[in-house]
């Protein structure tokens, strides 16, 4: 297991020395599914929680979470698009854990034309993701874990197949309570393509680390994101966010995402404006057997989304 952790560490380096722009498919797989990613501005790999919805940022996170952990998800996206997906946790041995998940996004029912606009039907477009995962602790510090998905997008009578890997490192020094990763998010590609028109994975390279202040409820996070994809400047790859920790069971976080709010912002008569993308807040309760979490955000121009999660340990 160490051979294979340093082996993805090794591909996460070479990764970032060949930093390259290109058009991306499956681009689902880039919107949070956990609500306290969510709510700490949509991109963290450095929570180390009982949250089984960590397990679609960080395969390495999900050795914190509780054994026969069931989760459902649920967000509301533009007008007619519907987005879920569901997780499920299961202990293996002292330092090991494994996890099966699914996500499936619909994009509604639309008209179909021809060329000079005649209308000749309906059509849907849906996307499916279904993986699993696996994490081991390494030592007391340091856990590695992979996820293997197979992805599918549906266009009306076109389909496109794919394959994909995340590979994540995690160090968490419980005395100071520091946690850092580090995560290589959809490496794979197309395994069909729309009419062979053979397009990349949405590949998200990411470092970041959360620090609680020790003796306060504050607790700090901060990322550096798309680090394989340079178009924007340095200042846009950066995801900030903090909780407050009320209690064991409680928190109330916020965020900001650089990148969501320059790719967002609209030019007006008075000046371009991101109408509050890139900001989000959200809050969770977290009891013995039972948690509930709910994050604000704003992922697409139209309109702003709520993500909901619900885990429970059978």
């Amino acid at each position: 297991m160490k051979r294979a952790v340093f082996a993805a560490v090794l591909l996460l380096s070479v990764l970032l020395s060949e930093a390259q722009e290109s058009q991306t498919i499956y681009n689902f797989l880039r919107l949070p599914v956990s609500a306290h990613v969510a709510a700490l501005g949509g991109d963290n790999t450095t929570l180390t929680e009982d949250d089984a919805t960590l397990i679609f940022h960080n395969p390495a996170l999900i050795n914190n979470v509780t054994d026969r952990t069931v989760n459902l998800n649920m967000m509301t996206y533009m007008e007619g698009a519907t987005t879920g997906s569901a997780s499920f946790i299961r202990a293996a041995g002292e330092r090991g854990t494994w996890g099966v998940t699914g996500q499936y996004m619909s994009y509604g029912t639309m008209k179909e034309t021809t060329a000079d606009g005649r209308q000749t039907g309906d059509f849907s477009a849906k996307d499916i993701a279904v993986g699993g995962s696996f994490a081991y602790a390494l030592n007391e510090r340091f856990t590695g874990g992979i996820t293997a998905k197979f992805v599918a997008s549906y266009i009306g009578q076109y389909n496109s197949i794919g394959a994909a890997v995340d590979l994540g490192l995690n160090y968490y020094h419980s005395e100071s309570e520091l946690s850092i990763s580090a995560v290589a998010r959809n490496l794979g590609g197309q395994l069909s393509a729309y009419e062979d028109d053979f397009e990349r994975m949405p590949l998200d390279l990411q470092i970041g680390f959360t620090k609680r202040l020790l003796r306060s409820p504050l607790r700090l996070s901060a990322s550096l994101v798309r680090l394989n994809d340079w178009e924007y400047g340095f200042g846009k790859h950066i995801v900030i966010g903090a909780d407050l920790i009320l209690s064991p069971q409680f928190y109330i976080a916020a965020g900001y995402n650089a990148l969501r709010a320059a790719e967002m912002k609209i030019n007006e008569s008075d000046g371009a404006s991101a109408h509050g993308a890139g900001l989000s807040i959200g809050g969770g309760l977290q009891l013995q057997r039972l948690k509930l979490q709910v994050a604000y955000a704003k992922y697409h121009v139209s309109t702003s989304s709520l993500l909901f999660n619900l885990a429970y340990n059978l």
